[in-house]
């Protein structure tokens, strides 16, 4: 089986945990300091993805319906 992931992205999200784990990973555009390890792994990916690594596309948002449900009487 193929790998879902290539090194190259492997060694980012790596880079990006050992950085948050020293307090030193900033989030992009607030630039505040990243303290969950999930961020951490999807600025990885993100880097990544922006250097031409195999990493599969983000997952799509589900869209949620607008309208409230009416509650039965």
């Amino acid at each position: 089986m193929a790998r879902k992931y290539s090194k190259k992205a492997s060694a980012k999200v790596g880079r990006a945990m050992r950085e948050r784990k020293a307090g030193t990973l900033k989030s992009g555009r607030s630039g505040r300091k990243v303290k969950s390890r999930k961020q951490a792994i999807a600025i990885g990916l993100s880097e990544a993805r922006a250097e031409g690594a195999k990493v599969p596309k983000k997952a799509s948002k589900k869209k949620k319906s607008s309208r409230k449900r009416k509650s039965k009487r």
